[in-house]
């Protein structure tokens, strides 16, 4: 008898370890944002998101105002799109998505809620969405840095997340994803399914119809001088830093010099370089 209740215990143990840890259970109240943590089916709460002021976000002021607009309809449940923020490197594309949710919250009072999901889990969104669409809030599902490789089929996850299935994506929940091209998958590798295909057209369809399904396609290109110089003063001004004015211009522009562009990217980390110098901890 023993025996067998040593054997049936070993055999409950054995079944647990292949089942895996249990969900957890989901706070809404912890935080404004999360992360996607698909092994337990939990949304892990981040209580200091990493992100800048809206208004310290410069050259981009027209895809702001869109951005704005369609979130904040979102957040008072009238009809709003998905939207895929591309272009340069360095532009502000993820802060953006981050200010303008916090901003969002802030003005319209709205416990609007920001779930990132890392690019290796985009194969869970229907898990995902599973559990958000009995949120008790408006929730933005946010992809940062989008792509897919050739031979990655995720990206059908990400398709019926955005409009497809029979359900449909829930009235709660918009996707934001940001990405370095306007289509989400290798030119190469559209091409090759291209000549591979019985029907060739419709093989480029079924890849570009990715980007489709984002209502809004919000490009960010590069930027002048006068903008760069326009972020160096934002922050300088916002953050309490000292100097010359004509001075600082001139180490910013030799800054950026030394990496090859302009960005809101380079500005920012030209003035960690003159708060640390300075001795300014950048307490936001």
């Amino acid at each position: 008898m023993q025996t067998l209740l040593r054997e049936i215990s070993g055999l409950r143990t054995a079944l647990e370890r292949l089942a895996g840890p249990p969900p957890a259970l989901n706070d809404w109240e912890a935080a404004d944002c999360f992360v996607w943590a698909p092994a337990r089916r939990h949304l892990q709460p981040v209580p200091r998101p990493n992100r800048v002021e809206l208004k310290l976000i410069r050259g981009v002021d027209h895809v702001r105002d869109i951005l704005t607009d369609n979130t904040v309809r979102f957040a008072k449940g009238l009809p709003a799109n998905n939207v895929l923020l591309w272009g340069a490197r360095g532009m502000g594309k993820s802060s953006l998505v981050k200010a303008v949710h916090a901003d969002t919250a802030r003005e319209t009072g709205i416990a609007l809620k920001l779930v990132e999901v890392h690019r290796e889990d985009i194969a869970t969104l229907p898990t995902l969405m599973e559990i958000l669409k009995v949120a008790p809030a408006p929730v933005i599902v946010f992809c940062d840095d989008l792509s897919f490789d050739h031979d990655d089929t995720s990206y059908k996850s990400l398709k019926a997340a955005l409009d497809g299935g029979v359900e449909g994506r829930p009235d709660n929940v918009i996707l934001y994803a940001t990405s370095n091209r306007r289509h989400l998958l290798p030119r190469d590798m559209m091409e090759n399914e291209q000549s591979t295909a019985i029907n060739p057209s419709e093989a480029v369809e079924e890849k570009v119809s990715l980007s489709d399904r984002f209502g809004l396609w919000l490009g960010f290109y590069k930027c002048s001088q006068n903008e760069y110089l326009d972020m160096i003063d934002s922050y300088t001004e916002h953050f309490g830093l000292t100097g010359d004015r004509a001075t600082i211009h001139a180490e910013a522009l030799e800054w950026a010099t030394t990496r090859g562009s302009r960005s809101g990217r380079v500005a920012w980390q030209f003035i960690q370089d003159l708060a640390g110098r300075q001795g300014n901890a950048l307490a936001k």
